[in-house]
């Protein structure tokens, strides 16, 4: 017995020694660790290291209570900088590693693998980069697993998702992870409830063998580059599945992208369901009525930004607990269905951007935890409802781009919690009721430009003391600006263009102490400019133009930036600033009409700044009004994009006679175009893509010009009526242009004389600058045309020309306007690598030097159209060789007059339209002497060809 007590005595040290040599090693780890990062600005672990502190006494560390090893490393949000030691692999009995939210970099180390007893790992909120490695699906006792958030690229390990049999919450989302997702049959996560894949490169279908997972609760999957149909087979053996993202992937439902049904009948079973999101995958078809069957506790439906069309099916009113619908930018028709109202719970409602018409359900305003309503840019019709004062939550209503009519009703006064209120481009009249004026919970913005609401402007609207953006514009406001309104102390953008308003601008307005952007053009207001004006510090956007101001023009503040454009139109302002009368009244020089004409054109276009007579002070942007009608022909259009016939490949074929050689009209190197008549008698032309020439370029070439013609909208551009694809047919349909194009008029085919008088040729050159504005300054997303020239410029029956052929063009997803500061170069842009940038001799030459297409290599072809228009002398013709070109043949006829050739010189093509517009006015006999005046030229002129 004694000798077994002297034993058990003789072990007791070497279980402390045991102890100590482990807890010394996770000692040495962590300092190991600390000693890898770099910057430690919250001070965070500034108790560690010390020779004397027990390491499980530092920030962060937890350690067994009996054997003094680490299990816990808790380090989040600390602010920490460096990379992360493979040391912390020593710690082998760390069960919870937790660095998340602060700035490590480097790689995810491998012997992380190592940690045999680790269950919690979150390394979320980080700069890591590299790959996920393949060692982490070692951790066979791993639950919690979040890398979110990262810069970690490459597939994910098979070993991940297989191995970790433990695994019940997974987050890899926010990367740039990519490939299939890693899940195969042989799998079995049986208590995996959480898998988080959003924001990464995944590509491919969703695995079947996801439905072996039947645990999960939350799946999602958004933005990534996920294909195939939605699966009918999945989801439908998850029976607790609580959340289903799917949005923003390029999924299809069945029937070649057209049936729904089986995909919501699907999830039936899961019924836990509380959001579904599938919006922004392009998917077509109907909505069924089968979605009225999913789950009672359905919260939030997502379905916007697809193609869905038809109406909205009246079962979706079963759905009683949504707090959340939208089903905006899509192709929905019909009415609102007015059992809408059941949806008692609902909170945020969004139909913007459909096809619906009708009125706007009275029941809608019995819905009593509605905060938001969107049901803009549809057609609806009628009065607004009075019922919507009932919306006691309501804080934001939009109701723009329709076409509702009648008074704004008093009654919305009774909304106090409103905070945004839009009722722009609609066909309101009357008076804004003073109780709606005077709502003081508007914060953000109050918009009801675009009508036609008339009467003065009510003094009630100085209580919306909170107030950001005012825009009345474009009504029928009469009377003066009440100086009430600089008691609006937050506004920042105050819009009062296009009325009918009277006498001086308040002094209080320029006072506004957070006033950024005021625009009063085309009103009658008189008076000089108030002191207040130049001496706001915020103030940084001022249109006063086509008004009835006098005086001298301040230069100090916000006037020593602003160009003529804020004040033309006002013939009694003198200023020093180019463009508007010196208040010297020096007289200008007088030039004749032909060389007034080929400067100003010339130099407009600035198609190497050719010409230097100093006749014309170029703008630098267009009028308040030239803005509006973009404004108003966009938004009128964008509905009609939504409209085209579906024209089958028979019906075109039958209509140009069998593609026939003799309807041949036009051909190029992407293909022919033909000329044919529909069943209707409308009159086509059809461009059919050569599909000869490659595949890949050809594909492109049809998709760029699709993507343009889609987006844009205007006068002088071509209009797509629809398109025609097969695997070995592609064509655009478009409309004939009976006039042909202008290379036919410049260049007869006969041999006839030159056919356009001087007038025809600036309507034309007009024309062509006001197309091409748009698309550089007021297209919804901007473009560059590439190929300017003039058989790409079509004329109609009225000879207006209509700029077409986008198959090379650039959309620009930047900013690339010149007098925005913009910078072509550097935006962010649809490639068009491998093909030339446009047709010899309209190229730019800068773009011979690799430069990137850009709106100022179509301000230089725009130039040499014009030198050819007024010369009649192609640029390819054989007298330029030896170093002669067209623009140096002009050169030597004006004498040696030649400005600089970089394209910073250049000015913006609107410059070149509001010119031109001005030129077309004169030669039209409008407003003869004042025009004729501002350009120096005697009146007895005009008409002169």
């Amino acid at each position: 017995m004694v000798k077994i007590f002297i034993l058990i005595l003789s072990l007791l040290p070497l279980g402390s020694l045991a102890i100590s040599n482990g807890a010394s090693r996770d000692r040495e780890a962590l300092i190991a660790f600390g000693t890898g990062i770099t910057a430690d600005p919250s001070n965070a672990l500034a108790n560690w290291g010390s020779r004397n502190s027990d390491a499980c006494n530092w920030t962060g560390v937890t350690c067994h209570k009996t054997k003094w090893r680490v299990v816990k490393l808790v380090l989040s949000d600390r602010n920490l900088r460096g990379v992360i030691s493979p040391a912390l692999a020593n710690l082998s009995f760390l069960s919870v590693l937790d660095l998340s939210v602060n700035y490590f970099y480097g790689e995810v180390p491998t012997e992380l693998g190592a940690l045999s007893r680790l269950k919690e790992l979150s390394l979320t909120t980080n700069l890591l980069r590299g790959s996920i490695p393949a060692e982490l699906g070692l951790l066979k006792k791993l639950v919690y697993l979040d890398v979110g958030s990262n810069r970690l690229t490459g597939p994910v390990p098979k070993t991940l998702l297989c191995n970790c049999s433990s695994l019940q919450y997974v987050d890899l989302s926010n990367n740039s992870l990519a490939g299939k997702i890693a899940i195969s049959d042989k799998c079995r996560l049986n208590d995996l409830k959480f898998l988080l894949l959003w924001l990464n490169n995944f590509d491919g279908p969703i695995p079947t063998s996801l439905s072996n997972y039947s645990t999960l609760a939350w799946i999602d999957f958004e933005s990534n580059y996920l294909s195939g149909e939605l699966p009918s087979e999945i989801f439908n053996k998850m029976p607790y599945l609580q959340y289903l993202h799917l949005s923003y992937n390029n999924f299809s439902s069945f029937s070649t992208n057209t049936n729904f049904d089986l995909f919501f009948t699907s999830l039936s079973n899961s019924t836990h369901l509380q959001e579904l999101e599938l919006a922004g995958n392009n998917l077509r078809g109907v909505i069924p009525s089968s979605i009225g069957d999913i789950s009672a506790s359905l919260q939030q439906i997502h379905l916007e930004d697809n193609l869905l069309y038809g109406p909205i099916p009246a079962k979706i009113s079963n759905l009683v607990n949504l707090t959340y619908l939208n089903l905006s930018n899509n192709f929905l028709n019909g009415s609102i269905p007015s059992d809408i109202s059941k949806l008692r719970r609902l909170e945020r409602f969004y139909l913007s951007n459909n096809l619906l018409s009708g009125e706007i359900p009275p029941s809608l305003g019995q819905i009593p935890h509605l905060g938001l309503v969107d049901i803009s840019r549809n057609m609806l019709s009628g009065s607004i409802p009075d019922t919507l004062s009932n919306l006691a939550q309501l804080r934001r209503l939009m109701l723009h781009n329709n076409q509702l009519s009648g008074t704004i009703p008093s009654s919305l006064g009774n909304c106090i919690n409103l905070e945004i209120l839009d009722l722009s481009y609609n066909q309101l009249s009357g008076e804004i009721p003073s109780n709606v004026a005077e709502l003081m919970s508007l914060k953000l913005y109050l918009n009801l430009s675009s009508n036609f609401l008339s009467g003065p402007l009510p003094t009630e609207l100085s209580k919306m003391n909170m107030i950001m953006a005012l825009d009345l514009s474009s009504n029928n406001f009469s009377g003066s600006i009440p100086p009430q309104l600089g008691i609006c102390i937050a506004l920042e953008y105050l819009n009062l263009s296009f009325n009918s308003l009277q006498g001086p601008l308040p002094n209080s307005i320029g006072a506004l102490p957070y006033l950024k952007s005021l625009d009063l053009s085309s009103n009658k207001l008189t008076g000089t400019m108030p002191k207040s004006l130049q001496t706001s510090s915020t103030l940084k956007q001022l249109n006063a133009s086509f008004n009835n101001f006098s005086g001298i023009v301040p230069s100090q503040g916000v006037f020593a930036t602003l160009s003529k454009d804020s004040f033309i139109g006002n013939t009694e302002l003198c200023s020093s600033i180019l463009g508007i009368s010196p208040c010297t009244h020096e007289k200008a020089h007088h030039f004749a009409v032909l060389p007034m004409v080929l400067t100003l054109i010339a130099s407009s276009s600035c198609m190497m700044c050719l010409f230097a007579y100093p006749l014309v002070l170029r703008s630098r942007r267009r009028s308040q009004a030239l803005i509006m009608q973009h404004s108003r022909m966009r938004d009128d259009n964008e509905r009609s994009t939504k409209e085209y016939p579906r024209i089958h490949y028979w019906e075109l074929e039958k209509a140009t006679e069998g593609f026939s050689e003799s309807n041949i009209i036009g051909a190029g190197r992407f293909g022919q175009v033909y000329k044919g008549i529909l069943s209707d008698e409308m009159r086509i032309a059809v461009k059919v893509l050569n599909l000869n020439i490659g595949e890949r370029e050809i594909s492109g070439s049809f998709r760029r010009e699709c993507e343009v013609l889609k987006r844009i909208r205007h006068r002088n551009l071509i209009k797509i009526i629809t398109t025609c694809s097969k695997p070995d047919f592609q064509a655009l349909v478009l409309p004939l242009m009976t006039n042909g194009n202008l290379d036919i008029h410049l260049y007869p085919p006969d041999g006839s004389s030159y056919r356009l008088s001087l007038v025809q040729m600036v309507s034309i050159a007009s024309d062509i600058a006001e197309g091409i504005a748009y698309l550089h300054h007021y297209a919804p997303v901007k473009v560059v045309h590439c190929d300017l020239k003039p058989s790409n410029v079509l004329l109609d029956e009225d000879m207006t020309a209509i700029v077409s052929d986008f198959g090379i063009a650039r959309l620009m997803q930047g900013d690339c306007n010149e007098g925005s500061g913009g910078n072509d170069s550097s935006a962010s842009c649809i490639s068009t690598n491998g093909l030339l940038h446009g047709s010899v001799g309209y190229i730019a030459p800068e773009y011979g030097y690799g430069s990137n297409p850009s709106t100022k290599g179509d301000v230089y072809s725009f130039g040499v159209i014009i030198l050819e228009a007024v010369t009649l002398k192609r640029p390819t013709d054989e007298m330029f060789n030896a170093g002669l070109d067209l623009h140096k043949w002009v050169k030597s006829h004006l004498h040696g007059r030649l400005a600089k050739e970089s394209p910073s010189t250049r000015p913006s093509m609107l410059d070149a339209a509001d010119d031109l517009a001005r030129l077309k006015r004169y030669l039209a006999g409008d407003t003869t002497a004042t025009f004729a005046s501002s350009l120096g030229m005697p009146s007895s002129t005009v008409g002169e060809d």
